[in-house]
C-alpha cells in the first residue's frame, strides 16, 4: 500500500522569519567598526549614513574634507557637503577653529558616536600616519624641488629680513596686491629674497618678476604660498633681459634713402637722385656703341 501524501505547506521553522532579511552572523575579531543603531537606521539620505559609517571606520588623523571624501565616494561635492551638514546638524559632527601654539588657526573635526557628547577639553595631537596624505605629499615635493620656507633644522640660523636686499623684499611684499593670498611672513620673505635678488641682478624688472610669480596660480593652495613661489623662482627659466642701447662709440650703419630712377622709375637706395644700376649699365652700353 502506498504511503499517504499531503499537499499542505510545511510549517516554517519557529526561529526564522517568514519574510524580510535573514542575517548570517559572523563574529569579527578585527577590522570592524561599532555603529549605533540610531545612526545606522537614521531616516533620510543614504549618503549621510554612508558618510557617517565611513568616517567612523577611519583612524584618528585621517582627512575628512569634502575633497578627501569625494576621492572615496562616487557622489559629487554637493551630496557630500549636504551629508556633512546633516551630520553636523544632528550632533554627530563638529568643526572647531583652534589656534596652535605658533599662532596659526586650523580647523579640527570631531565625530561623536552618540550625538551631543562632550568633546575633549584639551584635544590631543593627531597621530603621525605612516601613509602621508596627498596634500602632505605635494608639499614635500615642493620642499624638495625648491628651498621653501619650513621648520628650522636644529642648529640652523634663520636669515634676517634686515640683511636681505630691500628691492627684492619690496617685490615680495607687493605680491599681495596682485593676489591677496600671497601674504608672506618676515622669515619667508627673508628666505625668498636672495632668489629674487638674483633675478634683479640678471636684468629682470620687478614688473616681470611679479607677473612670472603670480600668473596661472592654482585656485587652492595645498601648501604655504611661499612654497609655490620658491618653486617658481627655482624652476622658471630666467627671461631674456631687455635689449641694451649701443654704446655711443659704436657707429650705426648708414641707411641710404629711397630714390626714384629717372629712366625706369624703379625705387632704389642711393645718396642722391639718378639712375638705378640696371639703367646705368644699359646707358653705359649705349654710349659705348655710339662712340664706336
Amino acid at each position: 500500500m502506498a504511503d499517504p501524501q499531503s499537499n499542505a505547506p510545511l510549517r516554517a521553522d519557529a526561529g526564522a522569519p517568514t519574510s524580510g532579511v535573514i542575517h548570517v552572523r559572523t563574529r569579527l575579531t578585527a577590522d570592524f567598526t561599532v555603529i549605533s543603531n540610531a545612526l545606522a537606521q537614521r531616516r533620510g539620505s543614504a549618503v549621510t549614513v554612508g558618510v557617517a559609517a565611513y568616517i567612523s571606520s577611519l583612524p584618528d588623523g585621517s582627512p575628512v574634507s569634502i575633497a578627501a571624501l569625494c576621492e572615496h565616494f562616487s557622489e559629487g561635492e554637493i551630496l557630500i557637503s549636504r551629508a556633512l551638514r546633516e551630520l553636523e546638524s544632528a550632533g554627530y559632527l563638529e568643526r572647531r577653529r583652534e589656534r596652535t601654539p605658533t599662532g596659526q588657526v586650523r580647523t579640527r573635526t570631531y565625530f561623536y558616536d552618540v550625538p551631543g557628547g562632550d568633546g575633549p577639553d584639551d584635544p590631543p595631537e593627531p597621530p603621525k600616519s605612516s601613509r602621508p596624505r596627498p596634500a602632505v605629499q605635494e608639499a614635500a615635493a615642493l620642499r624638495e624641488a625648491a628651498p621653501a620656507p619650513g621648520p628650522e633644522e636644529p642648529g640652523s640660523v634663520a636669515p634676517a629680513l634686515a640683511d636681505a636686499d630691500p628691492k627684492a623684499v619690496a617685490v615680495l611684499t607687493a605680491l599681495r596686491r596682485v593676489d591677496p593670498r600671497l601674504v608672506l611672513s618676515a622669515q619667508e620673505a627673508a628666505r625668498l629674497a636672495p632668489a629674487v635678488a638674483e633675478w634683479l641682478a640678471a636684468g629682470v624688472g620687478p614688473r616681470e618678476i611679479t607677473e612670472l610669480l603670480t600668473v596661472r596660480l592654482p585656485d587652492r593652495f595645498r601648501a604655504r604660498p611661499a612654497s609655490v613661489l620658491a618653486f617658481r623662482l627655482r624652476e622658471t627659466p630666467l627671461p631674456a633681459p631687455p635689449s641694451l642701447p649701443l654704446h655711443p662709440s659704436i657707429e650705426r650703419p648708414v641707411v641710404l634713402p629711397f630714390q626714384t630712377c629717372d629712366g625706369c622709375e624703379r625705387a632704389f637706395r642711393a645718396p642722391k637722385p639718378g639712375h638705378c644700376r640696371s639703367c646705368r649699365d644699359r646707358f653705359g652700353e649705349e654710349r659705348l656703341r655710339a662712340v664706336g
